[in-house]
């Protein structure tokens, strides 16, 4: 018998099916993502993610004030992190991923800021026009069941993107650096050595929590988590020792008003809402200009979001709960019209945020190491966007005023550096120089180099390795001309090629484990259902009321 579900979704060809499997599978798991909200982890995850996500924030928010004159600012990235927090953790299919503002968007936007102020184009108008076009074409593809394509993000996207995030760090704490040396020129080698110290102990503590063996696990989890923060603390009052520091002028974080935009008076009238219609606050023209620029940032977002949310949910977590991805990139097509209508930066999913975060929740069995379980619930997303809120006050602000902009370098240098330490593709790349010696016969040698080792014929495997480093090159090389806000149409020429292109020359076989799927059955099973239901051969399968209860999460 036929569902009455399934004969009205088979009567509009399934437009919003996808939505409504998602809404329908994560429901029953709402009350539960509550009351697991009890649980010694949720503490300090929330701590832990909380300035793992503002840190960053605020340097992104320097790179944007460098770059658009001031109109996006610290409260601007600070008001979209906490509105993102907020909203993903209590409405999303998978709180589990963190939003805020990225590396990507911050250069999508001062690229954009960068082609239209020539032509005399209003920014903010034009950029809420952007994110308007951007939240429809959102919609259209979460309802369109279009997010189901999802398929051809492969271990190779991932690992391109993340080496292209971690490269993309290192070059905006050069720049911020670069900078330091306008005005003052002992100032800027001050910075320098401060950047650098900084670097040093914030790297330091992350590997020494994670790759040591000195003290208990709790110690270590200690400097893993808050290592980077007091790091933080401490170089801010440094700068105040004395002596020979005294001769050197550093610059601090520029911030404004509590709870007011950073750009006031003609270019920002109107406070938080952005007069956007025409054809007294923008031309028809330069609206429609717009649709080109938020197709490619519909691109990014597709791309960026959902490979965050792979990543939170990847094969070395064991989660038991439903995915949701036409649901959550629903919400981020709301978020992003919201902050063009703000005049905010659009938040997104944030790598390395989002699978740190799941890492922070994983109970692991403390002889072994293995995880045996994952805190899923709701209360740590939907916090740390609220205590992001509060750092606009007026105490929080002034305090994040007195952080030089040299600790912010350091900041995209630790996020670039221990993101390279752990990309695949570096590790790739390392294998190439290690003595065979150590891989065979030290018991410490990591896993992955004694897989590699084993591999019998490498020639696939240097060619794999190779069409990955001219992957993330090519990423790298545009975000450094004025076509840099093109770079997601990089990603997505690049995510079509590992899907349709290396199969026509790679070995099947080969490829299977050069290139495995990013995820298990638990998570991509309600992409499949979308994808299958429309077959004849398995519809029955995924009756549609039964999907919930026939779904066994184990």
């Amino acid at each position: 018998m036929v569902a009455k579900h399934d004969r009205l979704f088979r009567k509009i060809n399934y437009v919003g099916y996808g939505v409504f499997n998602d809404i329908r599978s994560r429901i029953p798991y709402y009350y539960s993502d509550i009351k697991d909200s009890w649980n010694y982890r949720v503490i300090p995850s929330t701590v832990f993610i909380f300035f793992t996500n503002l840190l960053p924030a605020i340097a992104f928010a320097q790179d944007m004030i460098d770059h658009t004159n001031n109109s996006y600012g610290v409260n601007e990235v600070l008001l979209s992190s906490a509105i993102a927090g907020v909203m993903f953790g209590l409405l999303s299919g998978q709180p589990l991923c963190i939003v805020g503002v990225t590396g990507p968007i911050s250069i999508f936007n001062y690229t954009v800021y960068q082609l239209i102020k020539p032509r005399g184009t209003p920014y903010f108008p034009f950029m809420c026009w952007v994110y308007l076009w951007s939240m429809v074409m959102h919609l259209f593809l979460a309802l369109g069941n279009f997010v189901s394509f999802l398929s051809i993000i492969s271990s190779f996207s991932c690992q391109v993107f993340g080496l292209f995030i971690c490269v993309v760090y290192i070059q905006k704490g050069i720049s911020i650096l670069g900078n330091q040396f306008k005005d003052d020129i002992i100032g800027g080698f001050c910075s320098v050595v401060v950047s650098l110290l900084m670097t040093v102990f914030g790297v330091g503590s992350v590997l020494f929590g994670t790759t040591t063996h000195y003290f208990k696990p709790w110690i270590r989890h200690i400097f893993s988590d808050y290592g980077v923060p007091l790091a933080v603390v401490f170089f801010t009052g440094f700068i105040h020792f004395g002596g020979y520091l005294d001769a050197a002028t550093l610059k601090k974080l520029p911030v404004t008003n509590s709870f007011e935009p950073s750009m006031t008076g003609s270019g920002r009238p109107y406070g938080w809402f952005i007069h956007f219609w025409p054809p007294d606050n923008i031309s028809v023209p330069d609206m429609f200009l717009a649709l080109p620029f938020s197709l490619l940032l519909t691109f990014l977002f597709y791309f960026d979001h959902n490979v965050s949310s792979l990543m939170c949910q990847s094969k070395q977590f064991p989660l038991t709960k439903p995915s949701s991805f036409h649901w959550d990139f629903t919400l981020l097509g709301i978020m992003t019209g919201l902050a063009g209508i703000l005049g905010i930066p659009a938040p997104n999913g944030l790598i390395p945020q989002a699978p740190l975060h799941t890492e922070s929740l994983v109970i692991r069995d403390h002889r072994t190491g293995q995880a045996k379980a994952v805190v899923e619930q709701r209360l740590t997303n939907s916090l740390q966007g609220a205590l992001t809120f509060v750092m606009m006050s007026p105490p929080f602000l002034i305090i994040l005023g007195l952080i030089p902009q040299a600790i912010l370098a350091g900041l995209f240098f630790i996020m670039g550096f221990t993101g390279l330490h752990n990309n695949e593709i570096t590790n790739k790349v390392r294998f190439l120089f290690m003595d065979s010696d150590y891989i065979d016969n030290d018991p410490s040698c990591p896993l992955i180099f004694k897989e590699l080792r084993a591999i019998e014929n490498k020639k696939w495997f240097y060619i794999y390795l190779l069409l990955q480093v001219i992957a993330a090159a090519c990423e790298v090389a545009i975000t450094m001309t004025k076509g840099a806000v093109g770079f997601p149409g990089v990603l997505l020429f690049f995510a079509i090629c590992a899907k349709w292109l290396w199969p026509k020359f790679i070995p099947p076989e080969e490829l299977n484990y050069l290139d495995p799927e990013v995820a298990d059955e638990v998570v991509v099973r309600n992409l499949k259902i979308v994808t299958d239901i429309k077959k004849p051969e398995k519809a029955k399968i995924y009756d549609i009321d039964e999907v919930t209860s026939s779904i066994k999460y184990s």
